[in-house]
């Protein structure tokens, strides 16, 4: 069987063949086509006459960080066109008063209502399609209330609109998130509607060249780390907003699986910005709600933590003396100043080199010049960038553990990506992780966890009534728990004794549990999961070495201070102290 994974990144375009058992890899530069470096890495890999091909893709992520999305324009019932605009009366941060929300998708021009009212009981105000102006955009997005608990009025206007702009892009809110919570369904739908056209284009290119070179239509990666068709990508390219990420996480939980430990905290650290999540009994801890480029995506993903700290965060020092690392990053041109590029910032790659911690020759061939970052760096103490950068990880590390109610002791830390296994063994001490995995693919795990992973298409149903008053649900799935009188949910597996999870859930998460206190249910997720083919990690000689120590791995490289010893055994170096 012959499977390929290729993950498209903003500098580097990776990609992993598994035929047979064997595993093989290929790194070749992102261009600003990202179709054409899909061919070129599936060229360099070698990849012919394919059983599987699995794709991850920046190009959704990226239209709507940098706002190259659709014209598009917002329906909502009467009286309720500016719920983009108001948002949630929140604060973009608690204490940072001048900071603002970005600017809406939708500009007020562009936002309409239409004459209906559904309440929670049903019908209050007929549809009056008339109402209805005309309407000059390439996307729309349609959210009237309460449409997740009766469609039947947001069908119509779909459909109407659909009928006046048949080039147009039409998207109803209970299409996508058939959920409570106006603003955040809103949101959800007109991102949607907005990122529409661009992906659509990108996947015809892509499915286009495919079949020009012989291999067959991919499998896109969706933010729930499972693979769908191209036409259900293009569908709603919301669910693939986390597509390159989500890869990562699956294939961190391949490799702890692989070296034994269902418990682990996937460590993604790239150029830019660093990924963890929680993997939990082998699988990845999923979330029904996040927040991308500050609009809120309420649909499922797995539960990434982001900060913009990676290899390529530049130190700087303000005005006070004090030294910062990141968010700002000398990305891959001019990137650190020992790639000798033209870059003239320090970065962690200089500090790292300075340390001795980076071979002065990579493996792709690139020869680090250490004067570079010396210049660039000057009065700056090399470690002291380290120890910023790594406090940042720290908290994101955090915030999916300790945050949320997990024993980070309890779990490895599986690092991954080009920089993560320099920094993972110091995090590791800081949280009193004792293991530490580190994939001989490491720079290349997520292309390997695209080939790895499960189709997989998520569904959701609101109920808002309280448990004890719900119908039958289903043997298998998630439930969305409350106490009466509460805003926000827990996520509980369905299956045996729901109240009881729900309580032991919430004593873990915040510390108590009210047993006499009655419980809502807000809604039931089910998932269709066809399972992935099963890949284990290229296996290699046994090796073992001591800190302090530089390994060179596929794509990466890992730093093991004085006191650590690592174990190569499979695919997997086993990193603990001595």
């Amino acid at each position: 069987m012959s499977i390929l994974g290729i993950d498209v990144g903003g500098t580097f375009t990776d990609a992993v063949l598994v035929s047979d058992g064997r595993i093989s890899t290929a790194k070749v530069p992102t261009t600003a086509r990202q179709e054409d470096s899909v061919l070129a890495a599936a060229r360099a890999v070698g990849a012919a006459e394919l059983d599987r091909f699995t794709h991850g893709t920046t190009v959704a992520t990226n239209a709507l960080l940098e706002r190259k999305g659709a014209r598009t324009a917002f329906v909502a019932t009467e009286g309720f066109e500016h719920l983009l605009h108001l948002r949630r009366q929140a604060r973009a941060h608690l204490y940072r008063l001048c900071d603002d929300h970005p600017e809406p998708l939708v500009p007020l021009e562009l936002c309409f209502g239409v004459d209906e009212r559904v309440g929670p009981e049903g019908v209050l105000l007929p549809l009056d399609l008339g109402s209805l102006p005309p309407i000059d955009a390439e996307a729309i997005a349609v959210c009237l209330l309460f449409s997740f608990r009766d469609p039947s009025h947001e069908q119509a206007v779909a459909d109407e609109l659909r009928r006046r702009l048949p080039g147009a892009r039409i998207v109803a809110s209970h299409e996508i998130a058939p959920e409570f919570r106006e603003y955040e369904r809103a949101s959800t739908t007109t991102v949607d509607a907005y990122l529409g056209p661009v992906l659509t284009r990108y996947l015809e290119a892509v499915a286009e060249r495919c079949a020009e070179a012989g291999l067959p239509e991919p499998l896109v990666m969706r933010s729930s780390g499972g693979v769908a068709s191209i036409a259900e990508a293009a569908a709603h390219p919301s669910f693939a907003l986390l597509s390159g990420p989500a890869a990562g996480v699956v294939g961190a939980a391949l490799a702890a699986r692989s070296a034994g430990t269902g418990n682990a905290i996937s460590f993604d650290m790239g150029g830019t910005s660093t990924d963890v999540c929680l993997i939990a009994g082998g699988e990845a801890e999923r979330s029904a709600e996040r927040e991308i480029a500050g609009y809120p995506i309420r649909l499922p993903s797995v539960d990434l933590h982001t900060v913009g700290a990676g290899g390529g965060s530049i130190a700087w020092i303000d005005e006070g003396g004090e030294l910062h690392v990141g968010p700002e990053s000398a990305g891959a041109q001019p990137g650190p100043a020992c790639y000798g590029l033209g870059g003239t910032r320090p970065t962690v790659t200089d500090a790292n080199l300075l340390l001795g911690r980076v071979p002065e020759r990579l493996a792709a061939g690139l020869r680090l010049d250490r004067g570079a970052a010396e210049s660039a760096l000057g009065d700056i103490d090399p470690l002291a960038v380290v120890e910023v950068v790594n406090a940042e990880m720290l908290r994101a590390l955090r915030v999916v553990s300790v945050e949320r109610g997990h024993d980070p002791r309890d779990f490895a830390l599986v690092a991954f990506g080009g920089a993560g296994p320099l920094h993972a063994c110091e995090l590791a001490d800081e949280l009193e992780i004792e293991i530490v995995l580190v994939p001989e693919a490491a720079g290349m795990l997520s292309a390997l966890g695209l080939a790895a992973s499960d189709e997989r298409r998520d569904h959701v149903r609101s109920y808002l009534v309280p448990l004890a008053e719900a119908a039958e649900l289903p043997e298998e799935g998630e439930a969305d728990l409350r106490y009466a009188g509460q805003s926000f949910e827990l996520t509980v597996p369905l299956g045996g004794d729901l109240a009881e999870s729900f309580h032991g859930a919430h004593e873990e998460r915040y510390g108590y549990a009210d047993r006499v206190r009655p419980i809502e249910l807000v809604a039931v997720r089910t998932a269709d999961v066809r399972l992935g083919p099963r890949i284990e990690p290229s296996s290699s000689a046994r090796q073992e070495v001591s800190g302090p120590h530089v390994l060179e791995l596929d794509g990466s490289t890992c730093w093991l201070p004085q006191g650590w010893v690592g174990v190569r055994d499979g695919g997997t170096w086993r990193v603990t102290r001595a």
